[in-house]
């Protein structure tokens, strides 16, 4: 997801590279920095980790639709990032879910 975000982010005007595309990239790398905590935290602490998680996908799900709504990205493009968000949100519903269940 990030990966795909970053080549993206390449084609920006200079604008919004540095004020909304640095949000966006923020964001993913927070997100992916969280969900890296929550693999390595005791059982007793996942679940907190899980669900800041699950609010930073979607602070990063807000921005990149911004970056569409201001017509930054094409519709593309944007589906292309929705359909990764959509995905890691299906899998971290599950690993949330998954972690209520065993505590």
């Amino acid at each position: 997801m990030y990966k795909l975000f970053y080549s993206y982010l390449a084609n920006f005007p200079k604008k919004d590279k540095y004020a909304l595309g640095l949000r966006c990239e923020n964001a993913l790398l927070e997100l992916l920095q969280t969900l890296m905590l929550a693999t390595s935290v005791p059982k007793t602490e996942k679940l907190l980790i899980l669900h800041k998680a699950s609010v930073k996908l979607d602070v990063a799900k807000v921005f990149i639709r911004l970056c569409k709504d201001v017509k930054i990205l094409d519709n593309k493009k944007y589906l292309a990032l929705e359909s990764s968000l959509q995905e890691i949100g299906r899998m971290l519903g599950g690993w949330i879910k998954s972690s209520q269940t065993s505590t």
